[in-house]
């Protein structure tokens, strides 16, 4: 055997005795990483109701922070676009964290005026754009426990045009619409296109100063005087459409998108472009704001900003990735 046979031999070895380990670590819930479940509980300040709810916490930590060992390894040899790492809701299930968007139907909303997609072609778009460069977008915010992902991507979206047509950047009230918005089930999920229907027909809606967020439901409160913005119409961006979505963000500005977010992947995310293979493009369950798109290392991604907090991703953000067959149904 040659000493380059022998030391490409030597590397096969390390790398799986390294996956044997990592496997062999992932068990049901034992007394192992007592060091890393107390820290996580002291980081976050997590406290839990009985012994059994915090058994049951700590069984789903341990399956996701096995699985963020796993993936990190794969990341570090380059077979991973993005890292993945513990966040304040590592001890939750992916049912618990997304699933809160109703099925809706498609339809755009023709003001009197009238709307059209007459935007310009993708050759003539910037390569890259972040909004938050231009003012237009709010710092993150927290949904908290409440699955009203819908309506935080509905004043990302709102805010932004607010800020292009004024010059004055305005936190609005998503509790304005979760109270308020008849045709959606607040906390319990909502549609971001009746969430638009309900601001063009209410006049507008408060701003987060006037009508502060709760994450319950509770009963309307909007004040006529307490207006923060208002909106005439929308267009929903052609299904499946990439190019058409980077159009809109690049001409139009922050754009609500939904997306499939059903994977522990996701709810892990750390940083990097985030790649799902299993992401499917017919399951949308959560709504989120697309604020710029950009390519890093020749990989195309969109820049997305969540409603988890800054604790989650990117200090709330994630790159997703672009410009392949649609991934997530971003578009």
């Amino acid at each position: 055997m040659s000493p380059l046979m022998r030391r490409d031999k030597m590397k096969f070895l390390v790398i799986f005795t390294l996956v044997q380990v990592i496997t062999c670590q992932y068990l049901p819930f034992d007394r192992s990483h007592e060091n890393e479940w107390n820290e996580f509980k002291d980081h976050f300040q997590k406290s839990y109701k009985s012994l059994e709810d915090e058994t049951l916490r700590r069984s789903i930590w341990q399956m996701h922070f096995h699985d963020i060992i796993r993936h990190n390894f794969l990341a570090d040899l380059g077979m991973r676009s993005y890292k993945m790492g513990l966040n304040a809701f590592s001890d939750k299930t992916v049912e618990e964290m997304v699933g809160s968007v109703k099925k809706y139907e498609r339809k755009d909303y023709f003001p009197k005026k009238g709307l059209n997609w007459n935007l310009p072609p993708v050759s003539e778009l910037p390569e890259k754009l972040d909004w938050r460069d231009a003012g237009l977008v709010t710092p993150v915010k927290n949904q908290e426990p409440c699955g009203a992902c819908w309506a935080f991507s509905t004043t990302g979206s709102l805010e932004g045009q607010h800020m292009k047509k004024t010059g004055n950047l305005v936190s609005l009230s998503e509790q304005n619409i979760i109270d308020c918005s008849k045709d959606n089930d607040g906390c319990n999920g909502g549609d971001v296109n009746s969430a638009f229907e309900y601001t063009i027909s209410n006049g507008g809606i408060d701003t987060e100063a006037s009508y502060p967020y709760t994450a319950k439901n509770g009963t309307c409160r909007f004040d006529k005087a307490s207006i923060g913005a208002s909106c005439t119409g929308y267009l929903n961006v052609p299904d499946g459409d990439e190019d058409a979505l980077k159009q809109a963000v690049a001409t139009v500005g922050p754009i609500s998108v939904i997306i499939d977010a059903c994977h522990n992947t996701f709810i892990n995310y750390k940083s990097g472009i985030f790649d799902e293979p299993k992401c499917r493009t017919d399951i949308p369950s959560h709504a989120v704001l697309v604020i710029g798109y950009g390519t890093e290392d020749g990989k195309d991604y969109w820049l997305v900003k969540n409603s988890w907090g800054t604790s989650w991703g990117m200090d709330g953000y994630i790159l997703m990735t672009r410009n392949k067959n649609n991934q997530c149904g971003i578009a």
